[in-house]
């Protein structure tokens, strides 16, 4: 798996990443013991409920810094393009490396989509490395910790989701017997009362039974544990806006992703007709976008995917531009225990967190792959371990891997 990368550097390139270096800007090149250099990245793929794209940053310290980047055809791909300009620098100047990565891969699109989320795996990495190098836990490189563990909402599910009971069930049974006091469940199921789905209109029988699903639910578990239902960007502006207005009467931690992602003026207008509050940015990236949703009263709730949109600080980014218009994060979250980890740590490094989402309650290998515990009795206690805190089950990793992978080098 050792990869040489000697001589892959474009040398006709406007510049090169050592124009950028610590040295070449006056810092010294002499660091000492913080002198490392990286030395390659690899890439496993998990075969979970989500093909989880795991990344390990080497060091010629022996140091390794381990982290995930969302799900996405093509990641392992632009990783592996993108180390050649990683190679050789110094793992602990994480923003520098970052700003190179988007601009030297401006050309694949590094505005949004899976080039974004394949920088992110690398950046979640370096973390994790940093925090081991300086032996700090890695909410401390965000600024510090808030709380001491951070809250875990379960995305739960039913045999027959649309069957507004079996939720109710589902839901008082997570609550009791795994200790969640907070929920998620998908409106966007079938009724029965469907025409054409394609033209996101809901008919009245349809908004009935998204309704009864909430208030059978919110009724059933009350004042143990909030409650969030998410929707997919499945509907139409009205459709929405007649959900919303139908669910308004109960205790409805949030909607999410009511109408597509892509005109944010619909999606002010929703939020806006409306005493239930709304969750996006999911499908958002970078600060840039969901500044504007926030900025412009688009949203209640933020929810930015950390491991997708841009990485560990640029989450601390998002979390820093709502705070400033009292709105909490709320991070979507389908990963890995390495994932789930790192959204935590951040969770713990800013005021406005409410919770972090768990999408794997049944798969019960998730967490084999770490050693330790991660989640339990609903929430994550923040490790003051170095780095992430999370440390790989290479065998565990190697049993689940996604067909044709090949597993890290164990160093």
């Amino acid at each position: 798996m050792s990869r040489d990368y000697a001589g892959l550097t474009d040398p006709n390139a406007e510049y090169t990443m050592r124009d950028l270096s610590s040295s070449a800007m006056g810092l010294g090149a002499d660091r000492g013991p913080r002198d490392v250099e990286i030395t390659d990245v690899q890439t496993t793929m998990v075969d979970g409920n989500f093909p989880w794209t795991l990344v390990r940053v080497y060091t010629d310290a022996g140091v390794v810094g381990t982290g995930e980047a969302y799900w996405g055809a093509g990641v392992p791909e632009l990783i592996e393009r993108m180390t050649p300009f990683v190679v050789g620098e110094n793992p602990l100047d994480i923003d520098r490396l970052y700003e190179h990565l988007i601009q030297k891969m401006s050309g694949e699109g590094s505005v949004e989509g899976v080039t974004v989320t394949a920088i992110s795996g690398i950046e979640v990495a370096l973390h994790d490395l940093a925090g081991k190098l300086l032996e700090v836990p890695a909410y401390q490189l965000l600024g510090g910790k808030y709380r001491d563990e951070m809250r875990v909402y379960c995305d739960c599910h039913t045999e027959a989701e649309a069957d507004p009971e079996a939720c109710a069930d589902e839901a008082e049974r997570v609550v009791e017997e795994l200790g969640y006091d907070a929920l998620k469940f998908d409106l966007d199921v079938p009724s029965g009362h469907e025409k054409d789905r394609a033209n996101r209109h809901l008919r009245p029988g349809e908004i009935r039974h998204k309704a009864e699903i909430v208030e059978r639910v919110t009724e059933r578990v009350r004042d143990r544990a909030d409650v969030a239902f998410d929707c997919h960007w499945t509907f139409s502006a009205s459709s929405a806006k007649r959900l919303a207005a139908a669910i308004e009467e109960y205790d409805v931690w949030w909607l999410e992703d009511p109408v597509p992602p892509e005109n944010l003026a619909v999606q002010e207008s929703v939020t806006e007709s409306t005493l239930t509050p709304i969750a996006v940015g999911e499908n958002r990236y970078r600060v840039t976008e969901l500044r504007r949703l926030i900025e412009d009263g688009a949203v209640d709730i933020v929810a930015p995917d950390m491991p997708k949109v841009g990485g560990m600080r640029e989450t601390r980014k998002i979390a820093d531009v709502a705070n400033q218009y009292y709105v909490p994060v709320a991070m979507h979250n389908v990963a890995s225990p390495v994932g789930t980890m790192a959204s935590a740590q951040i969770g713990a490094a800013i005021s406005n967190a409410l919770a972090v989402e768990y999408h794997s309650y049944e798969l019960p290998w998730w967490g084999d792959l770490v050693e330790g515990t991660v989640i339990e009795n609903g929430s994550i206690e923040i490790p003051e371990e170095p780095g992430l805190g999370v440390t790989l089950d290479l065998d565990a990793v190697a049993e689940h891997m996604v067909a044709g992978e090949t597993l890290f080098d164990p160093a």
